[in-house]
């Protein structure tokens, strides 16, 4: 049996609070999903209203971000911060995902970008409850620190333009999550947490599968329409990153997600 329109399980995921639940029901239709695929279906994927922002749990605390308490990584404390940090991030992701499939419903794209974010966004469930596990294994849960509110303005901000959503969601601001998890690894390396560093591993390994997912997307709609991707990168992250990128870039892993060198170091801050 098929399951539901595709675009109203988005919404469903959109409107749950809770981060254990969002990432459960997340995954329950995310399943749905790769089961009709496999029974050689393609599901509906319908239209769907999506919300302004998504549902959240009461805590943790939303802050401005210059309002998020500096962090001591070479403390027990710091590194907790560390890992409610990455949380709220993969958790926000979750809902990304989900709300590029519900946001953009109307605009025909081929089956295989559905497949592409229904699996990022499976995978971002995960990776929150990853870092939940990690949190709790220190005595500590996912809502015990603030956090910062500024993680759903790039959504905002490209509400109405699905090209700007995948240039600014995967190709900057995941991208950016290749560049600085190795130097996050080596700190609980150096610290002997085994089982936050076997759960960064699992993030940053899949991490690049979704700026990839992103790069893809971004140059279909660019081929599409006949546009230059560098061209209209480099306008978009103009517009919405005038400060420019921040160095250093992860490089290799960047190529292997497919970014190119000449994409962003011409966008980096100084230049």
């Amino acid at each position: 049996m098929s399951p539901k329109p595709l675009a109203e399980m988005a919404a469903e995921v959109l409107a749950t609070p809770g981060g254990r639940e969002k990432t459960a029901l997340s995954r329950r239709h995310a399943a749905a999903w790769f089961a009709a695929r496999r029974d050689g279906a393609l599901p509906q994927v319908g239209l769907a209203r999506a919300p302004d922002h998504p549902a959240r749990p009461e805590a943790p605390q939303l802050v401005d971000p210059r309002d998020v308490p500096r962090r001591k990584p070479g403390t027990p404390q710091g590194r907790i911060a560390i890992l409610h940090a990455v949380a709220h991030i993969e958790l926000n992701a979750v809902d990304l995902h989900w709300d590029i499939i519900a946001r953009f419903a109307h605009v025909p794209m081929p089956p295989g970008f559905y497949d592409d974010w229904v699996k990022a966004a499976d995978e971002e469930s995960k990776h929150f409850n990853l870092m939940a596990d990690c949190l709790e294994a220190k005595d500590s849960f996912y809502g015990a620190l603030a956090a910062h509110a500024g993680m759903w303005r790039a959504a905002s901000d490209t509400r109405d333009d699905l090209m700007a959503r995948l240039a600014i969601v995967p190709m900057v601001l995941e991208a950016r999550g290749l560049d600085v998890t190795p130097g996050m690894i080596a700190l609980f390396q150096k610290a002997g947490e085994t089982g936050a560093v076997a759960a960064l591993e699992t993030i940053y390994a899949e991490e690049v599968g979704h700026v990839a997912y992103g790069s893809k997307w971004f140059h279909f709609l660019c081929g599409r329409e006949d546009l230059d991707p560098k061209e209209v990168f480099h306008g978009l992250v103009r517009r919405y990153f005038p400060g420019g990128l921040k160095p250093p870039f992860n490089d290799e892993k960047r190529a292997e997600a497919g970014l190119p060198l000449d994409f962003y170091w011409p966008m980096a801050q100084g230049n």
